[in-house]
């Protein structure tokens, strides 16, 4: 990996907070400034722009901007002359960042080798660019401070070059009041902070800790994705009489038969039974008259002045079905715990049941969060237009679980308090973004204060790793995604299948597996979820690397694919198939 040197921004008091020392604000038994400076631990030389701290490392440059407090971008350049000229690239951080973590930077890293960006910075979960998390080539960086000319009190964003990448990363929300360091700490000190769960565990732990739905009587048809609450048995045989298994003659003993000129339907009346030598014309599906020994299908058959005969050579078959040779009354049909289906549906009426006990299906709320996010009208200055509210309703109908309704939450510090105390008019709540963990994402701490059980905490997954599964006290599951639209629905299509098992009941449904042709060109050293298409030979290949801001990587895509890490070419995966 190409080498770095890094610029830790402490400028220290905090106007929004009172004038406090931000950077040595603790959060998690570490400050801010602490967080920061382990997440750069692997950078060859250090600078932190700020007041002295007599307790830092002697090797860590220390350096104050001149006049102090005359903005990042001063302090940027007062960073960069004190590192002299040695690394490559540059990390800029801002000392502010309780959930920052070093892999985030390298990630940031490795993205600004492999693009050839002049600068990468880091996007929250909800898809907002972090200009102050992030890597810059050392060259763009000091050839954008030389172009600015006047630095003192100059905004980030004239800093920022034409050719930038920005990649969503999980962790990277900032505190900028007391609410925020307050939702932060919470967010460290609560259990929801246990390790991630693999995804396996993950989908274990919601088939048994969500409780189950209530159980009731319905009319089959009309609750597709619930699953049965007990077994279903036949109310009558099947077939219910003796029917003609094709179309061609019921015939009575040897021939060659004497033809009538009657003839059998299906659901017609039946023909009047058949003496020995007789034989009529009948239809798949009809009653077969009684004296019936056989049907003589019409291709063994052949006729002439109305006798018929059978084909020479043509075998012996009955071809007749006989009546409760499927079922009888009181066979089982489906045990507890089959999901209702189409096949169900019609498997149940073929025996005259047509309603049973269920639970379900799982009824869902969405809720769209971020001030920036727009599902109509023209965009303003600064929002984004809603890409995945519009077909989430679709994405969980194919997971069994029916919509109910579809809201846009404000960001606010109580704004979803409001939302989990109504949440018991469904029973699933799909949250998209405020997942991350960091102070300006509002999730967790509001499950906190609901006093929910957190189920999953987090997933060891890229992306996806934010997410959180919880179940409320009035037994709602909420299910927080990611705002970055492809981690919301990998992880939706990863996860929500197990929720309504758990919910409903449901048996697990057998996971699609097959090899991966390409699987060391994607594997990293946790687990991955990316596109791909099927290959001609059977398995898939899957797309090494993805846009994850938005869903074009899925555009001519059969499904999705979940790579373990260190996986070989021709590994055998999990498949996730996308409906068309």
């Amino acid at each position: 990996m190409t080498a770095a040197d890094a610029i830790v921004l402490a400028g220290g008091r905090a106007s929004r907070m009172g004038g406090v020392d931000k950077p040595a604000i603790v959060i998690g038994g570490r400050s801010m400034l602490e967080v920061a400076l382990a997440a750069v631990a692997s950078c060859e030389q250090t600078a932190v722009v700020g007041p002295h701290r007599p307790e830092l490392a002697t090797e860590i440059i220390q350096v104050r901007e001149v006049p102090p407090g005359s903005g990042p971008v001063a302090a940027i350049e007062t960073g960069l002359r004190a590192l002299g000229s040695a690394a490559p690239l540059v990390v800029v951080l801002a000392a502010d960042l309780p959930f920052l973590s070093p892999w985030a930077v390298t990630e940031l890293i490795r993205h600004a080798t492999e693009s050839g960006a002049d600068a990468v910075f880091a996007a929250d979960e909800s898809g907002r660019p972090q200009y102050l998390i992030g890597v810059w080539r050392r060259s763009a960086l000091a050839a954008a401070l030389d172009e600015l000319g006047a630095l003192v009190n100059q905004p980030m964003k004239a800093l920022i070059p034409a050719a930038a990448a920005i990649i969503p990363l999980s962790g990277v929300g900032d505190c900028d009041t007391e609410e925020q360091v307050r939702q932060a700490r919470a967010a460290v000190d609560a259990p929801r902070q246990q390790p991630p769960l693999d995804l396996a565990e993950a989908r274990a732990m919601l088939r048994d800790r969500l409780s189950r739905l209530t159980a009731y009587e319905a009319d089959l048809r009309s609750v597709l994705g619930a699953a049965l609450a007990g077994p279903l048995t036949a109310a009558g045989p099947l077939p219910r009489f003796d029917v003609s298994a094709m179309d061609g003659y019921a015939i009575a003993g040897d021939g060659p038969w004497r033809l009538r000129r009657d003839i059998g339907f299906a659901g017609g009346r039946r023909p009047v039974g058949l003496l020995p030598g007789e034989a009529v014309r009948i239809a798949t599906g009809a009653h077969v008259p009684d004296g019936t020994t056989s049907v003589l299908r019409d291709e063994f058959a052949h006729v002439a002045d109305d006798t018929l005969y059978r084909l020479p050579d043509t075998p012996l078959r009955d071809d007749i079905r006989r009546r409760g040779e499927d079922r009888e009354a009181g066979d089982p049909v489906a045990p507890e715990g089959t999901p209702v289906t189409a096949a169900l549906i019609s498997a149940a009426a073929s025996v005259e049941v047509t309603a049973a006990p269920v639970r379900g299906p799982v009824r869902a709320r969405i809720v769209m969060t971020g001030d920036e996010i727009r599902s109509e009208g023209p965009l303003q200055a600064g929002q984004t237009r809603d890409s995945i509210g519009p077909i989430l309703p679709d994405l969980l109908s194919w997971c069994g679980i029916r919509t109910t309704d579809r809201v846009h939450l404000r960001d606010t510090p109580h704004g979803f308090d409001e939302v989990l105390t109504v949440a018991p008019d469904c029973d699933l709540l799909t949250i998209v973004g405020a997942t991350g963990g960091g102070a300006a994402d509002q999730l967790r701490a509001a499950l906190a204060r609901a006093g929910a059980e957190i189920v999953v905490p987090r997933l060891r997954l890229r992306p996806g790793g934010s997410t959180v599964v919880a179940q409320l006290r009035s037994g709602t599951t909420v299910l927080g995604l990611p705002g970055n639209p492809f981690a919301a629905v990998a992880t939706l299509l990863a996860l929500a299948p197990a929720i309504v098992e758990g919910r409903t009941g449901a048996s697990p449904a057998r996971p699609l597996r097959g090899p991966l042709h390409n699987a060391a060109e994607i594997a990293a050293p946790v687990p991955r979820i990316v596109p791909a298409r099927a290959a001609d030979e059977g398995g898939w290949i899957g797309d090494p690397a993805i846009r994850t801001a938005h869903l074009g990587g899925l555009v001519d895509r059969d499904g999705l694919v979940v790579v373990p890490p260190g996986a070989e070419d021709g590994t055998i995966v999990e498949f996730l198939p996308l409906h068309h």
